[in-house]
């Protein structure tokens, strides 16, 4: 499908918000300077978006939708459980090492600030659901314990993928290829052997 100009210019946007956001915070950096990196003029970010904030919340709201059709993806797949929790897994780890600088806006701006995250709850919560969903498909077909309680154990399935990408973000988790790589690995071993009828 095509992209029309407008849709590509609106991308350009975010995606030098998304640069400018990483690099400089996101309360500390102006519009004019969100348009300095997407190379237009200062007046044509406002032409497509009503303020910096509007800004943000749609990139939040563009990566989270690609991010839940993948999930909602795997979670309908039919793959056994474990193969399941290891592909979520990977996606959203894998993130860190396709777009650091998405991830640190994502961390830094939206799940540590209380004011975006109460506007994003609806769409985060999409995710726990989807994640509730891997481990209910898990308990139906007998891989995963029927004695845990499944909207928890996705609470703690999300807070760990949470942790090691913010552990990234706030450099206090190594983070080359081959750390990911093993924080993968280990992620949905720890995970599949909490969850695993055993």
């Amino acid at each position: 499908m095509a992209v029309s100009a407008q849709e590509a210019k609106r991308r350009q946007i975010m995606e030098a918000a998304v640069r400018a956001f990483a690099r400089k915070g996101y309360h500390s950096c102006r519009v004019g300077e969100i348009a300095e990196e997407a190379g237009v003029a200062y007046g044509l970010v406002y032409h497509y978006f009503g303020s910096k904030e509007e800004v943000l919340e749609e990139i939040f709201r563009d990566t989270w939708t690609q991010m839940l059709a993948r999930i909602r993806e795997v979670a309908g797949s039919g793959e056994p459980a474990d193969e399941q929790v290891r592909k979520v897994t990977a996606l959203l780890l894998r993130t860190w090492r396709r777009d650091p600088d998405l991830v640190r806006v994502l961390v830094r701006e939206v799940t540590r600030s209380p004011e975006q995250l109460k506007r994003q709850i609806d769409e985060i919560g999409h995710a726990y659901e989807a994640l509730e969903q891997i481990v209910a498909n898990g308990q139906k077909s007998g891989e995963f314990r029927d004695d845990i309680d499944s909207k928890v154990a996705a609470t703690v399935f999300y807070g760990a993928l949470e942790e090691v990408l913010t552990g990234w973000v706030m450099g206090q988790l190594p983070d080359g290829d081959d750390d990911i790589e093993k924080a993968e690995r280990d992620l949905t071993s720890v995970m599949c052997a909490g969850f695993r009828r055993s």
